[in-house]
């Protein structure tokens, strides 16, 4: 399972607004709210790169992976 981390990495760096990242990214709001809830069934590796960008961070950092549902931590 992958989980993304957006809302702990907006968290980390108390960025309160998804739209904050929005008008940084240019990253389509409903693209980052689905990404925010952890719902996004498919991401663009370029959505990717600009937030990788924005948070001055890797994929690891944006992306969890793995094989256990159980090993990963609700948010």
């Amino acid at each position: 399972m992958i989980k993304c981390k957006l809302a702990s990495l907006m968290g980390d760096r108390k960025i309160l607004k998804l739209s904050d990242v929005v008008h940084a990214t240019g990253i389509n709001r409903n693209t980052l709210t689905n990404m925010y809830y952890d719902r996004a069934v498919r991401i663009e590796l370029p959505v990717a790169d600009k937030l990788c960008e924005f948070f001055g961070c890797t994929m690891n950092d944006l992306f969890e992976y793995s094989d256990n549902e159980s090993d990963i931590s609700i948010i």
